[in-house]
């Protein structure tokens, strides 16, 4: 499954599931959203999560799977049974990894395999390259802050070693936005080690975990008269305690207690088919697919609040009005319609779609691998 064809299925409502395995990680990444490291202890039971994956059914079942964390892959025995679990329904499994394990001379930490220290360059600890050979694609995540936790030549060595397993893969990237130098570097760096055969995801840094005293905001004040739909809203998430929300924002996914209209449930008592029903039927869900949160609370509520954009989404939890007004529009087969609807425009110019609307624009064609360059303008301005 190649990075392009896992984006372009981000706006299908319950085409996806992100299940995140622990809030652990070794790294001290100076932007980490979940503002993990190595003794935080928040993740899901692991019975939990195995009982949860194996509810789907070959009928009934997510698309895709995103194994993520923290670092999925301190519990790499784990990962591999959801991995299989999930691909034995039918379902297409993919890893987020922070490449902890690529350090070659440095430090490491011991996860679930039991393995501590640096390793040779491009060897793969056996348990970390088992979980990596049962999924269907695997990310690596690498920009200025990763680097200073593991150089890039480590990450490009263990790549070229997954590849030579027949894994796809792909690069997670981020940056200050489409004018960072650092990025047209790295992207440049990328292209030219691969010859242009590894895609890359370019995100822009957010204001979640430690990144949130430094990094600017995004996404703030949409025009209430206008449609801004959210596709944030249509893949469920696993957070760290076992509940499913509704979306993947940061905030959200950390606070409680969780707004209802968002709160899709918990793995400890309900299986797939149930959390698919509920994040498929909510019409309040169905709005935000299809108008986002703020022309909701214009039209059927007490207005848009204040703040951001996921904070205004987050507030509707309190509006009956709001729930009242989705209800009467996208309840029954007219709402199924709605969201049909909003997907299909939402997918309409695939990936690099996708990405010009929740990623850095500028770097848009790279999640296809392949594709065509940079343009030229976009290259010169970013250096």
């Amino acid at each position: 499954m190649e990075l392009a064809e896992l984006v372009a299925r981000r706006p299908f409502p319950a085409a996806g599931l992100l299940l995140g395995l622990t809030r652990r990680c070794p790294l001290s990444c100076a932007h980490c959203s979940t503002g993990s490291d190595l003794f935080t202890r928040e993740e899901p039971d692991p019975g939990q999560l195995e009982r949860f994956v194996g509810s789907f059914t070959e009928e009934n079942r997510p698309d895709v799977v995103m194994l993520t964390g923290g670092e999925p892959l301190l519990l790499p025995g784990l990962a591999e049974r959801l991995s299989t679990l999930a691909r034995r329904a039918g379902s297409r499994t993919a890893l987020l990894s922070g490449m902890f394990f690529a350090r070659s001379g440095g430090r490491a930490a011991r996860g679930e395999g039991g393995w501590r220290g640096g390793r040779r360059a491009g060897a793969i600890p056996p348990a970390i390259l088992r979980a990596i050979r049962s999924v269907d694609h695997f990310s690596a995540s690498l920009d200025l802050h990763h680097e200073r936790e593991v150089p890039r030549a480590d990450v490009f060595r263990v790549l070229h070693r997954v590849r030579e397993e027949g894994v796809a893969v792909s690069l997670h990237l981020t940056g200050t936005g489409g004018g960072d130098p650092y990025l047209a570097d790295l992207t440049a760096a990328v292209a030219e080690e691969f010859d242009g055969a590894v895609p890359c995801l370019v995100n822009e840094v957010r204001p979640f975990g430690r990144a949130a005293s430094w990094a600017r905001a995004a996404r703030t004040g949409p025009d209430p008269a206008v449609a801004s739909p959210c596709s944030m809203a249509a893949w469920p998430v696993v957070a760290f305690d076992g509940r499913v929300l509704a979306c993947c924002n940061q905030d959200t996914v950390d606070r409680r207690p969780v707004p209802a209209h968002l709160d899709l449930g918990h793995i400890a008592e309900d299986d797939w088919g149930t959390v698919r029903r509920r994040a498929l039927e909510s019409p309040v869900l169905r709005m935000l697919r299809a108008v986002g949160p703020a022309h909701l609370a214009a039209r059927y509520g007490s207005g848009p609040a204040a703040g951001s954009y996921c904070e205004g989404c987050r507030a509707l939890g309190d509006d009956e009005a709001v729930a009242a007004g989705a209800r009467a529009v996208a309840g029954g087969v007219a709402g199924e319609l709605l969201d049909l609807a909003a997907a299909l425009r939402g997918s309409r110019d695939g990936a690099q779609g996708v990405v010009r609307r929740h990623g850095c624009a500028s770097y848009a064609p790279l999640v296809v691998a392949g594709g065509p360059p940079l343009p030229e303008t976009d290259v010169r301005d970013a250096r």
